[in-house]
């Protein structure tokens, strides 16, 4: 039965984007199958064979190794500000990401990810029939933050449609910086960042492709400089350092902000209605939590994480998630946490629409016309992501 609900929300979801699509005709079938084939394949591939099942523990045992390493510069700058067996947030989760950053910005530098960016985007591009600038943004967005992927194409901007101006912002908007991706993982079980962050770049490909096709023509040559700003490997580390201390900050100050506001309203709300403002949003989201596969009896608890996280951020529905679950059915946690990992929320229209102002100010009004069908577009790509996990979880 779980079977048959998740493959109605898939067809809902792929329905949904082609009702919402400004050009029917033009929406590329071959694409769409093609790219959905390859989500069903590496979904596959990681939760249901042994070769996938190892190679996701092997990259998840990778990964909290080399985040090990992190930690050596984080005890040696506050080392003792923590009691021992206690956790801080800021301290355990947030400063990582100064260390992720710096991983980030030397590979880049290196040349080691503009270019598997490039010809892993190239040939996407090529078996879907897609434009090379747009694979490439997507598969460039697995790796680096909103504005950071969007400054890769700057050069290509001048000369976009704006239906191929909205895939690019959506697939920004619908994936997570690799920078990040070690502090999702202190919250939520690492499998499931790994395989979102491959299938939401496919996922906002899919959903955006239909919503606002594109006609075929002239492909772009794409540049690994676009993407590597740095002159010396010095100061590649000096960048990677200063950027994450400034998404680590920024980060705090949004949890500090966001976090006491759920609190005050949820005590407004419970003091005026008698239920909370998160258990409304569990009832709102509930349906989509079901047609996603989550069970009957936990559909209110994971709409409220879903809807906390468009109204706020992953990181505050994250938290909101992580004492929960050992009490969740593991399919739950499965659809709930594949859906939070992406920048799908209402802070991000901003984000998006800054970094083309700041970028090119001639594009920036466009993309703030369709900030909120960008953001219902990235929040399908999400439930679709979430509903091809759900099915094999």
């Amino acid at each position: 039965m779980s079977i048959l609900i998740g493959i109605v929300g898939l067809l809902l979801t792929l329905g949904l984007g082609f009702l919402l699509s400004n050009d029917r005709k033009n929406i590329n079938f071959k694409a769409v199958a093609v790219l959905f084939g390859l989500q069903i394949v590496v979904t596959l591939v990681m939760f249901k064979t042994t070769f996938g099942l190892k190679v996701v523990e092997a990259i998840s045992n990778g990964v909290t190794k080399v985040l090990t390493y992190g930690y050596e510069g984080v005890n040696f700058v506050i080392g003792g500000w923590v009691p021992e067996g206690a956790s801080v947030f800021f301290v355990n989760v947030l400063m990582l990401i100064i260390f992720t950053s710096t991983l980030l910005s030397l590979l880049t530098h290196i040349k080691i990810l503009p270019l598997a960016i490039k010809y892993i985007g190239g040939a996407l591009a090529k078996v879907t029939g897609l434009s090379k600038v747009v694979t490439f943004n997507a598969v460039n967005s697995i790796f680096f933050g909103q504005s950071e992927s969007l400054l890769a194409i700057k050069s290509h901007l001048d000369k976009m449609s704006a239906n191929k101006l909205f895939i690019v912002s959506t697939s920004a908007m619908a994936s997570v910086s690799a920078s990040i991706m070690g502090a999702y993982m202190a919250m939520i079980p690492a499998k499931f960042v790994l395989v979102a962050m491959i299938l939401n770049a496919l996922s906002g490909l899919i959903i955006a492709t239909m919503v606002a096709p594109i006609k075929k023509g002239e492909q772009e040559e794409i540049s690994v400089k676009d993407v590597s700003q740095t002159k010396s490997v010095f100061e590649a580390i000096s960048v990677g350092a200063l950027d994450g201390g400034k998404v680590a900050l920024i980060v705090g100050a949004m949890l500090v902000a966001y976090v006491g506001l759920i609190a005050l309203i949820d005590g407004a709300v419970s003091g005026i209605f008698g239920v909370s403002f998160t258990q409304i949003l569990g009832y709102v989201f509930s349906p989509i939590a079901f047609i996603m596969g989550v069970p009957a009896g936990e559909i209110v608890q994971a709409g409220s994480i879903m809807g906390t996280k468009l109204a706020t951020n992953e990181f505050v529905a994250m938290l909101q998630l992580q004492p929960m679950i050992p009490e969740l059915q593991a399919k739950t946690v499965a659809v709930v946490s594949t859906f939070l990992v992406s920048f799908a929320n209402f802070s991000s229209i901003g984000i998006i629409s800054g970094s083309i102002q700041a970028i090119n100010g001639e594009k920036a009004g466009t993309v703030a016309k369709f900030g909120l069908k960008m953001l219902l577009v990235a929040t399908l790509a999400s439930v679709l992501t979430a509903t091809v996990v759900g099915l094999f979880s």
